[in-house]
């Protein structure tokens, strides 16, 4: 027993039994580390939604389109940084005191599988991390430059995002909600839920935007080849 009490070190991370003995506590406040993460992904979106307003070649994007655009921006930001960092640094972030570390320790308050390094978040993370952030700047890139594989990357990020996301949340309601405090105002309800049903949501948007767009240029390709043929 007395073993055990030197091993545990107190942290605020659910279930309350779980052991992190390398745990270091953060030295900022959840105010500043969410004041970072929402001003630089703003940033993110302020700037694309100006330089998505410009004219192209094909004219100026619609107002949904823009913020479509914008989306798949701050995704960019989010995937290839935050969620970077959270691959390549996982090991390490329960005593590492970088400020996206921080960050990580932060969230990890409304869902505990971070600071652990469960298996599957270090998994779901890599994959995001390394597939959808850089084809989330390939999507804005394809957009502001009307390249006709542009739909094609939104279906292609979008249904990977809802994957995810899916088994994200499937995953810990299987598990019973046990890596956060169940009903927590922040911690359950806007780190756990709001922020992650964000990337169901929009992705489904999208999804049903893609296949509308792809949809009507396969009929128009149908329609033209039907006359071609009929002409011969």
């Amino acid at each position: 027993m007395e073993s055990t009490s030197k091993h545990h070190v107190a942290h605020p991370f659910w279930p309350r039994d779980l052991s992190i003995p390398n745990y270091v506590p953060n030295d900022r406040s959840m105010y500043e580390i969410l004041t970072f993460l929402f001003s630089v992904s703003g940033v993110f979106l302020l700037a694309t939604w100006e330089i998505s307003g410009r004219e192209n070649a094909s004219g100026r994007l619609g107002v949904w389109r823009r913020l479509a655009v914008c989306w798949f921006a701050v995704c960019g930001f989010i995937h290839g940084v935050i969620e970077g960092w959270f691959s390549l640094y996982y090991e390490v972030i329960p005593a590492d005191q970088s400020f996206l570390s921080q960050l990580w320790k932060e969230y990890s308050k409304g869902d505990s599988r971070y600071v652990i390094a469960d298996n599957f978040t270090v998994c779901m993370e890599t994959i995001t991390a390394w597939l959808w952030g850089p084809f989330s700047f390939w999507a804005v890139y394809a957009f502001l430059t009307n390249k006709p594989y542009r739909f094609v990357l939104q279906l292609i990020i979008s249904l990977g995002q809802l994957y995810g996301a899916v088994l994200y949340f499937y995953t810990e309601h299987r598990d019973g909600y046990a890596h956060s405090e169940m009903g927590h105002p922040i911690y359950f309800w806007f780190y756990f839920v709001f922020l992650n049903a964000l990337w169901v949501v929009i992705p489904l948007v999208l999804i049903v935007d893609a296949w509308g767009q792809l949809s009507g240029a396969q009929a128009l390709t149908d329609n033209a080849r039907s006359h071609k043929s009929k002409r011969s």
